[in-house]
């Protein structure tokens, strides 16, 4: 199909004068170069704008650093500025886990860095507000999203406001906004000034009288002032518990932080969207194309990764204490109905760069398509953060069945040659022992459908780490279940002929991990004759379990201390044994492992000679004081 830029949507000031526009409804600013693509936020929002009838335009990585021309270009909008960091909080695309700065930008032509602020969000809002202070100012997306309270900030180390208040912002659409943002244009459109829109769920605003505005709905809660958290770690701690229980509730209350005379408002989110309302999104008319403003510029990286992917649903039910997919999409599973998922795996067989592979039928987490509860009554009561942890929930239907339906139409379908997963599957899943025999079946077929016709050589899969104690904190599974489905993955390829690898995903330095549980890890991985690629050092991210341990020493929900790597050393010396058979590292580790009399492990990493055990032998280290370090459990 032959495209021309009136189909993208207007990004000059040129490009609005030729649609015949006078005046723009909303501007949208994004720290992201323009894909127009469902896979991209700001890509997403101007299209539902679009679709409501209005005039909408997108400046995307405008200059924060000459005369400030790329935010004056389109003048002003009738109803609001919306502003983004763009798909990535601006903090982790910038920085490295050492707060080193990194030399590229996945986000950007040619992967260049430098054409976005640190703190865009906050950069973007405060230049609009002081350009034009009597235009509104919304803000979105997940660098705005998961700072809508007091949060621990790890460039700066230390506790920042909740971010409508550093930004100046009229409103915060937290989540997916999709349905919030319908609701503002529908009573914008009706002539409710923006400053009444205090009752919208999943949106917060800073509300400066003495009384709320009331609704019979919702119950309220209030959190402990940005000035308490600052002082008291331990309220920092207990605010974010009700902060993760509420954005994970079917019906949640409206949380309220006093800061200095005011208060932010958080109003609860919406329920998950139905499949009809997620294929209504999907189904905008994206070219699915980067902007040709940048055809001369290089390939944008992030889209090279995506172009020929499929995200089949939304939501993630995991709860990882690391991540922030649930504090951002929620916890409850929003799926695309198979006619959405299916027109859209042929638009992709019409691009004319297209060779027959489809790189991924995923989502957050690749098998969670359909899942919920099997009493929605159960889920809606449900304060539960995690579906699957500490273990997995007798009403969660987990039949893999649709999902291996999908597969096998995608693989069937003409001109597609292979259909991959991509997305990381959560193995333990398909080990559920709460699950009826129907559901036991699914699981089977699936992994048979999946291994045998869906990876691409390689199969992403994420352990995370080897210490159970560990492995708690983070909310994943004993890791004997990997063991299991390692082995199930070996006796699927052999069936079938076929020599594919799985890739496993750990972490080091993460809140409970010590020396000698990355040991531990190393001498078990070994043993599995895996040499580690997928690795990363534990960064602290606002709204996270991980991080609120990080900041305070303690775990949120129990209050109990909790060990945390923190300085460069302490986080060297864990990092450096997730690649001990690098001969640059061998030297520092015999000398860790010497220091406490572990010639024996030593022997273990660096002999030559392959073991063949299923399981791997545990290190001798002394975790007497494991108790002491990690507090009693509840």
């Amino acid at each position: 199909m032959q495209y021309k830029v009136s189909d993208w949507l207007p990004t000059t000031a040129k490009e609005v004068k030729e649609r015949g526009w006078e005046e723009l409804d909303i501007i949208l600013f994004s720290g992201d170069a323009y894909i127009d693509h469902p896979a991209f936020g700001a890509a997403v929002i101007g299209r539902i704008i679009e679709a409501e009838g209005l005039k909408v335009a997108i400046v995307p990585q405008p200059n924060w650093r000459d005369d400030l021309r790329d935010f004056k270009k389109m003048g002003k909008p009738r109803l609001f500025f919306g502003v983004t960091s763009g798909s990535m909080d601006s903090m982790v695309n910038h920085y490295t886990a050492n707060k080193r700065l990194r030399s590229d930008d996945a986000y950007t032509p040619s992967g260049k860095a430098g054409f976005r602020p640190d703190y865009a969000t906050q950069v973007y809002s405060t230049i609009l507000k002081e350009l034009f202070p009597d235009v509104p100012v919304m803000i979105g997306g997940i660098e705005a999203s998961l700072r809508r309270v007091t949060h621990y900030d790890y460039w700066q180390d230390k506790l920042m406001p909740g971010i409508l208040e550093s930004t100046k912002a009229d409103l915060l659409v937290y989540g997916m906004g999709e349905k919030p943002l319908k609701e503002i244009l529908r009573l914008m459109q009706k002539g409710v000034p923006f400053s009444s829109l205090t009752t919208i769920p999943q949106t917060a605003y800073i509300h400066k009288e003495e009384e709320l505005p009331k609704n019979k709905i919702w119950n309220d809660i209030e959190l402990s002032s940005h000035e308490e958290c600052l002082k008291d770690k331990i309220k920092y701690a207990k605010n974010f518990r009700h902060v993760e229980e509420e954005s994970n509730r079917w019906q949640a209350a409206r949380l309220i932080q006093p800061i200095g005379e005011n208060k932010i408002v958080i109003n609860p989110p919406y329920p998950p969207m139905s499949s009809k309302e997620l294929d209504a999104s999907f189904d905008l008319p994206f070219t699915r194309l980067p902007h040709p403003k940048y055809n001369k510029k290089g390939n944008i990286p992030a889209f090279e990764m995506i172009k020929f992917s499929v995200n089949m649903h939304r939501g993630c039910f995991g709860g990882c204490s690391f991540c922030t997919i649930s504090a951002h999409q929620g916890k409850f599973i929003a799926s695309r109905s198979e006619k959405s998922i299916l027109k859209e795996v042929r638009a992709i067989t019409e691009m004319p760069d297209f060779k027959g592979y489809i790189s991924d039928l995923g989502g957050p987490s690749a098998n969670m398509y359909k899942m919920q509860g099997k009493d929605l009554r159960i889920c809606e009561r449900c304060a539960r953060p995690s579906c699957i942890h500490p273990n997995i929930c007798s009403n969660l239907n987990t039949d893999h069945t649709p999902m291996t339906k999908i597969y096998e139409k995608v693989n069937n379908m003409h001109d597609i040659k292979k259909a991959f997963v991509g997305s990381g599957v959560r193995y333990d899943m398909l080990y559920n022992k709460m699950a009826s025999t129907k559901e036991q079946e699914s699981h089977k077929e699936y992994m048979t459908e999946l291994v045998s016709k869906h990876v691409s050589g390689r199969l992403k899969v994420a352990p995370e780490h080897t210490s159970n104690e560990v492995l708690k904190l983070m909310r994943k599974p004993d890791f004997k279940l990997f063991y299991k489905f390692k082995k199930d993955f070996d006796e699927i390829n052999k069936a079938n002929d076929l020599n594919q690898q799985i890739i496993p995903y750990f972490i080091s330095s993460h809140p409970g991990s010590q020396v000698e549980d990355m040991v531990n890890l190393a001498v078990e991985t070994k043993q599995l004759d895996f040499r580690l690629e997928q690795v990363q050092d534990f960064t602290p991210t606002p709204m996270t379990v991980a991080t609120v341990i990080f900041y305070a020493g303690v775990h949120p929900y129990t209050l109990e201390k909790t060990f945390t790597a923190k300085t460069k050393e302490q986080k060297q010396n864990q990092r450096i044994f997730l690649f001990w058979y690098k001969p640059e590292y061998k030297k520092k580790i015999e000398s860790l492992l010497k220091q406490n009399n572990q010639q024996e492990l030593i022997n273990q990493l660096f002999t030559k000679e392959k073991k063949d055990v299923h399981f791997a032998k545990k290190s001798n280290i002394n975790t007497s004081n494991r108790k002491k370090r990690y507090g009693k459990r509840k």
